[in-house]
């Protein structure tokens, strides 16, 4: 999987459980694309079709530029403050945008605010802690 430095986009990232049992999540469905397991560097984007962007709705906060990623597009993802950063492949649509209208991240004074991506425990963990639950990211392709 090639990882690019072409700016895509800025937000909150959070984490989710999808595939089967791995480190803190149960068993649970393999995503939009069917093949989302946590135990990989998968993400779920916001806008990966026009079904996807329906129930997401990144628009209603302010987010209407998201640009359409589907199955299998490859994203580098980059936190905001450590500058970790991790290759994911698009398997899931979310996060639900619509739902976290404002919500934020921040760390050092800079926050990034609406959930925009989410990743599996096994991605997000290269860049946060788990616990943290939610982090600022940068997002390249």
């Amino acid at each position: 999987m090639a990882c690019s430095t072409n700016y895509l986009w800025r937000g909150e990232a959070t984490w989710f459980c999808c595939g089967a049992a791995w480190g803190p999540c149960g068993s649970a469905g393999g995503g939009a694309c069917g093949n989302c397991r946590s135990a990989s560097n998968h993400g779920a984007w916001p806008n990966a079709s026009a079904a996807c962007w329906d129930i997401t709705r990144p628009d209603l906060c302010g987010e209407g530029g998201i640009p359409r990623r589907g199955c299998g597009a490859v994203m580098r993802v980059v936190q905001e403050c450590s500058k970790a950063a991790v290759c994911i492949t698009i398997t899931d649509c979310g996060p639900r945008t619509k739902s976290f209208c404002g919500e934020a991240a921040c760390c050092n004074g800079v926050c990034r605010t609406n959930r925009i991506l989410d990743l599996t425990p096994a991605a997000y963990s290269q860049i946060a802690s788990l616990s943290s639950g939610k982090t600022g990211v940068w997002i390249y392709e």
